[in-house]
């Protein structure tokens, strides 16, 4: 006589709590950079762990860059325009002018009209450096673009939104 345990698949189960557990504040991270939206936010990380569930396979779990590449193609099936939370708006004036501080309103409204002036691929790619902190390999798997084509834009994007925001002036107050 065997003794059957009630979950069908065990390693399956553990597979994915592990992923879930290294992953999840990441993909919710990622995702608040985009959405304002408490609710929604949860309602997608939760979509984006449920495809995670029904496509894993134990033997290759899905990593980071995967579970971010998902969660990017339901925010671009999301029906209401992004709108740019302000974590992620102080993420990319801190990462480009070094500063520490919280930017105040009008310095905000500045970095919003910077990202404005960059391409879309410069403004993604200044985002996950700055909001999600990914490495430009990371950046470059997630993007399925070549490192140095990363690196290279990303310094050009950073180069416009230095010039675009003034940052002297931004650190002192008189943006």
């Amino acid at each position: 006589m065997s003794f059957r345990s009630d979950d069908p698949n065990p390693l399956r189960n553990e597979v994915f709590t592990r992923v879930f557990d290294a992953h999840w504040a990441a993909v919710r991270h990622h995702i608040e950079g985009v959405v304002g939206d408490e609710e929604e936010v949860t309602e997608i990380v939760s979509e984006v762990f449920l495809h995670a569930w029904s496509r894993l396979r134990p033997a290759r779990p899905p990593g980071r860059v995967w579970l971010l590449r998902a969660a990017d193609r339901r925010l671009r099936s999301r029906s209401r325009p992004s709108s740019m939370p302000n974590g992620a708006v102080d993420a990319v004036h801190s990462g480009v002018s070094g500063a520490d501080e919280q930017p105040g309103l009008t310095a905000r409204l500045v970095v919003i009209r910077a990202l404005g002036v960059l391409t879309p691929v410069q403004r993604r790619i200044i985002m996950l450096t700055y909001w999600d902190g990914l490495a430009v390999g990371e950046i470059a798997e997630l993007l399925r673009a070549s490192e140095s084509r990363v690196r290279k834009t990303l310094g050009v994007a950073q180069g416009r939104l230095r010039d675009e925001l003034g940052v002297e002036g931004l650190m002192t107050g008189d943006a």
